[in-house]
């Protein structure tokens, strides 16, 4: 182990050998990182431990600088332990450099498939039979993070003190079409409340689109495409993501002596806003962590979206409408577009097809729970539905839910401090 300091905080690098399959735990083992932090004035101390799980999937967690955010709240009374779930981070990486390590496509996707909420609460599970000596803890979960900690309330209970969850109740028997075909009209909602905010976008996005299609640009090899431009709606779902996508859109074009060309500047904030580099097992999984049962995911979103004609780009410009964005939605055409996806076309329609998906979640477990649970719920979340959210509060025994619309997806991150000091309050019921 190598332990570092920051303001205010101790950090220690640790990593952990997990079986790829728990099913055979003798059999090929990766590594899982975990970064443990301790305030600087307890690091001597014995002191619970809480594990975060970040959003996603395919995000290690958060790169914290000193003990901004929630993480100095939690410091106050945890160790904490920032997880990089497995293939992300500094865990044993999964990607299209990597992958081919396995085989070909089917290996890959054989290999994916245990790469799931469902391995990585067994994960989880490892880890703190070595951390705690067996004593239970707290986890954290952000939006797939808490869907990963409904899995563990399903799953191993016994592993847990209490239960915070931002953003992330996930539904407990929607197939994917379900999920987006309530995703669609919610990101409609986010893409009025832009335009509404900024006007002058409307005709700016219109510009972008009709460029895009007629040139189909190439940013350091990934291909600039209408509906890669809507997928920018993905910002939309946070506290500031509106202002960005604004800001993104404002220098857009620049005059050259040929023509107004796209600006070098917009292309790359575009490509970089798009590209999937940095997370391809969120494109890769993102349907699957909806897999249950023997249904296929087959590209739901994409299915779906043919529900809402509205979102067509080439039918907006026919016409005066807007374009609308997207954001939340993985298609195939990302495989074709992103140089760090395109390779894994294969791999990624295996998954798509895949029918033998276990459930996640225990209904009747879930119905019967003691272990002390508190959720935030965000009024209109784009990513997660309120709705969904609140049904599965309702079927969890004892959770307790703050409803609100201060914060967007990410409160955990704007509100930091305040939102784990409200959770915290519920879950020990001093609200």
């Amino acid at each position: 182990m190598t332990s570092y300091r920051q303001p205010g905080v101790v950090l220690t690098d640790r990593r952990f050998t997990v079986p790829l399959d728990h099913s055979d735990p003798g059999g090929e083992q990766i590594e899982v990182y975990g970064r443990e932090a301790v305030a600087a004035s307890r690091a001597g101390e014995e002191l619970p431990w809480l594990v975060y799980l970040e959003g996603g999937p395919g995000f290690g967690a958060r790169r914290f600088v000193g003990t901004e955010a929630w993480l100095g709240r939690a410091l106050r009374e945890f160790r904490v332990l920032l997880l990089d779930q497995r293939g992300t981070g500094l865990s044993t990486p999964a990607n299209r450099q990597t992958l081919p390590l396995r085989g070909g496509p089917r290996e890959q996707a054989d290999y994916l498939a245990h790469f799931r909420s469902d391995s990585i609460v067994r994960d989880c599970e490892l880890i703190r039979q070595r951390l705690t000596g067996g004593a239970p803890w707290t986890v954290l979960g952000q939006s797939f993070g808490g869907f990963c900690a409904v899995r563990y309330l399903s799953a191993a209970p016994e592993g847990l003190k209490e239960v915070l969850i931002t953003g992330g109740l996930p539904s407990l028997d929607a197939h994917a079409d379900d999920v987006y075909r309530a995703a669609y009209p919610r990101i409609e909602r986010k893409v009025a409340a832009h335009y509404a905010r900024y006007p002058q976008d409307v005709e700016r996005a219109r510009a972008i689109v009709a460029h895009l299609a007629e040139r189909r640009p190439e940013s350091a090899g990934h291909r600039l495409t209408p509906e890669g431009f809507q997928s920018l709606g993905i910002l939309l779902g946070t506290g500031s993501g509106s202002h960005q996508l604004h800001y993104l859109l404002e220098n857009a074009f620049v005059r050259t002596p040929g023509a107004t060309e796209l600006s070098d500047t917009f292309q790359e904030a575009m490509r970089t806003a798009a590209s999937f580099a940095g997370h391809p097992l969120y494109a890769l999984l993102h349907e699957a962590i909806y897999g249950q049962g023997e249904r296929a995911t087959n590209w739901a979103a994409e299915r779906v979206r043919g529900e809402f004609p509205q979102f067509d780009a080439a039918t907006a410009l026919k016409g005066d409408g807007p374009v609308l964005f997207t954001g939340e939605t993985i298609h195939p055409w990302h495989f074709d577009v992103d140089p760090a996806l395109r390779p894994l076309r294969e791999t990624a329609e295996l998954l798509a097809r895949r029918t033998d998906w276990p459930v996640l979640y225990d209904a009747e477990r879930l119905a019967a729970n003691e272990v002390p649970v508190a959720a935030a719920v965000y009024h209109d979340d784009m990513y997660v539905d309120t709705a969904d959210s609140l049904r599965t509060a309702a079927a969890i025994r004892g959770l307790r839910t703050w409803v609100t619309d201060e914060y967007e997806h990410d409160g955990v991150r704007a509100g930091g401090p305040r939102v784990l000091d409200r959770l915290l309050s519920l879950v020990r019921d001093e609200a």
